[in-house]
């Protein structure tokens, strides 16, 4: 079922700008929701707080570590 929303100009110029050939808005928009954000758009922005940002750092850590083990067979 379809619902109609109000947006203003500037986000419905971002959206149709976003928006690729042949692609409905709603898939523009479904597809923007389920965008993972990157890490370095959450740096910063007082998302995280700063015992969250240490405690990801050491598991992003690890797991780069355990990933060139990996790569290096060095498991």
């Amino acid at each position: 079922m379809a619902k109609t929303i109000a947006v203003s100009d500037d986000v419905y110029q971002r959206l149709k700008k976003a928006k690729m050939p042949r692609e409905s808005f709603s898939a523009t928009i479904r597809r923007t929701l389920d965008a993972r954000p990157k890490l370095s758009t959450i740096v910063g922005s007082g998302t995280l707080t700063r015992e969250e940002w240490t405690e990801t750092k050491k598991i992003l850590e690890k797991s780069e570590r355990k990933a060139i083990e990996k790569l290096t067979g060095t498991e």
